[in-house]
């Protein structure tokens, strides 16, 4: 958190330590913001909830990792609407104390993910991986213990604040490193219809009978709604119990897709509209 007060209208909550990527997120689509670190999603989502803060970032999913367990049970009770997405590099810096050589190196401390994605790395400095609880904690752990024999593996933004030297940057194996995420608010000011590019998140139970999954999304089909992400998940550990989390282009008011929310909730037990947004430039730049 910033040390200056910042009145909590100005102020994005994320989940972990400054520097964390989740924090990066906060500063590269929100600069004029203050971010708010906080120690669990669900304390990112309270902030916002409680006033402390108006917006929050929270991570839904990574291009190599795979999504975000916990926001898909954490979101449909959140109380809070996605207002936007946001796309984020992941740009693994390698880390050290000031004064510190490669030759140096004999431990990499990071998140366990992160350790699992500089393979390359790893192998080339000869050095043993250390596990931490974050990329950014890394970082914090490293500045604190000041020993050229330890370095962590962070962003960027986690070298400025903890002062310490990047020795190399981009260290990742894989150069599409992304994560997803949503921008929450507590009110989701009313979108227009006919504003362009819009998508719709939204979660939701199908009924216990023969291909209800299979006729709820027949209507997307039928009415020409392009679905882009269906996730399902187990409720309260049942394995009956299965929620699911879609998105698609459009707006609720659009006619084909209300014909096809029609038809989905003829065969589901509830369906939660989680959010309509414009979808990320970095989204459309991918679809050419």
């Amino acid at each position: 958190m910033e040390s200056k007060t910042v009145s909590p209208s100005n102020m994005i909550a994320f989940q972990g330590r400054p520097g964390a990527y989740s924090d990066l997120a906060c500063r590269t689509a929100f600069p004029s913001m203050a971010s708010l670190p906080c120690e669990t999603f669900e304390q990112a989502i309270e902030a916002v909830r409680d006033g402390a803060a108006n917006l929050a970032m929270l991570p839904t999913e990574n291009s190599l990792a795979g999504r975000v367990p916990d926001m898909h049970h954490l979101l449909p009770n959140s109380g809070l609407s996605i207002i936007a997405e946001h796309f984020q590099r992941v740009e693994h810096c390698l880390l050290a104390p000031k004064g510190a050589a490669l030759t140096d190196i004999k431990r990499l401390h990071s998140h366990a993910v992160a350790l699992g994605q500089i393979r390359t790395l790893i192998r080339t400095l000869g050095a043993t991986p250390m596990i931490e609880a974050d990329t950014a904690g890394s970082a914090e752990l490293v500045a604190r213990w000041n020993n050229k024999e330890d370095a962590a593996i962070a962003s960027s933004l986690a070298a400025d604040i903890y002062g310490l030297d990047i020795l190399r940057h981009n260290v990742e194996d894989a150069a599409h490193n992304t994560t997803r995420f949503y921008v929450m608010a507590r009110h989701a000011e009313p979108i227009k219809p006919d504003t362009p590019n819009l998508m719709t998140s939204f979660v939701f139970r199908v009924r216990n009978v023969p291909a209800a999954l299979f006729k709820a999304l027949g209507g997307f089909a039928t009415n020409n709604v392009n679905m882009t992400k269906l996730e399902s998940y187990m409720v309260g550990g049942q394995f009956t119990a299965t929620q699911f989390l879609a998105e698609i282009d459009g707006h609720p008011d659009h006619a084909n897709v209300k014909l096809a929310m029609e038809e989905l909730a003829f065969f589901s037990n509830e369906i939660k509209i989680l959010g309509t947004y414009k979808a990320a430039a970095f989204r459309l730049n991918q679809r050419g």
